[in-house]
């Protein structure tokens, strides 16, 4: 600078594993697409403004020397190549019917930038129809991506993940009908949250919010997460993290009747709609429980799984239930701060059963109250809870007069079911079963990842 002001330096650490990417800073002018003179270098690196949100931010490097510049932006460029778990080259599904419609203006305003300033190579497919995703993602040739990104709700999310991990099945020769030890995803799976109330994203990343989500997928943060297999006695009906049968499927059921209305209006008629017609459903759980121990360690906790009795040792709960819920991940929303199965996570192998026994409307709804604030939603006679590894669902069908109770049959007499936002419906007994970490999710940090640091004396 000007040898007659006084510049004091600071000092600051940059800790490379923040760092996404560096660029050579050049001064253009207008139209100008290469050379330009050289001012230095940029970083550009993450930063924790909030507790869980995310936020991208440039750090400004003077130097004229070509030489200087080009050394040190070879050298931190190399450093950024080593972290092996960062991806290069992504397959994008962006769903443009996604709540408010602006999953489509959500990618390209604000991720594909991000990506593009990282080097990272993308094929993006707009999804045009319910499935597309699922079509695609048989035919195309995974070996060429890194990793898989959805833009979307939890239905699309849950599309694409069934997608890869089928996809796993075929190419590994398995049986896709019935599949008892399915294969792991090839590839990880990044969430953009657009959708509604973003269950997989909260669990995540804490929070909705697409440049969170984007930097943890561009900074290669991976976990591991637990799966569930959906089947009928014959047939896999899909790969998926959670389920509601009762209540929180006839309520989805009836939203889906109203697509004409807007989605908050919908969602909420349909809410209304079911407490008003709320009937107890009369079928026959069957379940392998597990009991978790945990461990205190100087290192970290341990959860220790104690599987109780061999596979033929089932127990059986038989009554009217309101709804039934199955979850392999706590299932984090804005509307339940502690999450719908606070008592499971992302990757211990277990599921949790929530049973809501008939009740009053009033008692019930005292519950639903529950799950917005802190208050234990179980601590209710009428609610029981269980930790557990499978679980089969066998509806009674009522005959004679009273066979017009049966409200959660639909016209071809199935019953509906609520599967990670996606409405299915099947008449036999559903049997759920949990696989340990079958899939990588970009997300919660793992904190391995190598540790560089760069000192920079910046004015």
């Amino acid at each position: 600078g000007d040898s007659s002001v006084a510049l004091q330096a600071q000092e600051e650490i940059i800790e490379m594993k923040d760092v996404f990417s560096v660029k050579l800073k050049r001064r253009r002018f207008a139209g100008q697409k290469k050379g330009g003179t050289l001012l230095g270098i940029t970083i550009f690196k993450c930063l924790n403004k909030e507790e869980n949100k995310l936020t991208d931010c440039a750090i400004h490097l003077n130097n004229l020397s070509e030489d200087h510049c080009q050394s040190w932006f070879s050298h931190l460029k190399e450093i950024l190549n080593g972290f092996q778990s960062r991806p290069k080259s992504l397959k994008v599904f962006v769903n443009p019917s996604s709540h408010k419609r602006d999953a489509t203006h959500i990618y390209y305003e604000k991720v594909a930038p991000l990506f593009k300033l990282a080097d990272i190579k993308t094929d993006v497919t707009v999804t045009e129809y319910e499935g597309h995703a699922l079509s695609v993602l048989k035919e195309c040739e995974l070996q060429a991506f890194d990793g898989v990104i959805c833009v979307g709700g939890d239905g699309s999310v849950s599309e694409v993940a069934h997608g890869l991990l089928l996809r796993a099945q075929i190419d590994a020769g398995k049986d896709t009908d019935y599949v008892s030890k399915p294969v792991r995803a090839p590839v990880p799976l990044g969430v953009i949250p657009a959708g509604t109330t973003n269950i997989l994203a909260h669990t995540l990343y804490g929070i909705k919010h697409a440049v969170t989500a984007t930097l943890h997928i561009v900074l290669g943060h991976i976990q591991a997460v637990d799966v569930c297999t959906f089947s009928t006695p014959s047939k896999l009906l899909r790969f998926g993290f959670s389920a509601m049968f009762g209540f929180g499927a006839r309520t989805l059921a009836l939203a889906e009747k109203h697509r004409w209305m807007p989605s908050s209006q919908r969602k909420d008629f349909a809410f209304i709609k079911a407490l008003a017609d709320l009937r107890p459903e009369e079928c026959e759980l069957s379940f392998l429980p597990l009991q978790i121990l945990q461990e205190d360690s100087h290192e970290k906790d341990r959860i220790t799984l104690l599987y109780l009795g061999s596979k033929d040792q089932w127990q059986k709960i038989q009554g009217h239930f309101l709804n039934v819920s199955i979850m392999a991940i706590p299932c984090l929303c804005s509307m339940a701060p502690r999450g719908l199965a606070p008592n499971t996570s992302l990757n211990n192998g277990s599921m949790a059963l929530i049973v809501v026994q008939n009740t009053s409307r009033k008692e019930f709804i005292k519950h639903l109250k529950r799950y917005t604030s802190v208050k234990n939603q179980f601590n209710f006679p009428f609610v029981e809870t269980y930790t557990v590894r499978e679980v089969k669902v066998q509806p009674r069908l009522k005959s004679g007069p009273s066979a017009k109770e049966n409200v959660c049959l639909n016209a071809e007499g199935n019953y509906p079911w609520n599967i990670d936002g996606d409405l299915m419906k099947e008449a036999s007994e559903v049997h759920v079963r949990v696989h340990p970490q079958l899939i990588d999710l970009y997300g919660v940090n793992t904190d391995d990842l190598e540790s560089s640091q760069v000192t920079c004396n910046c004015i």
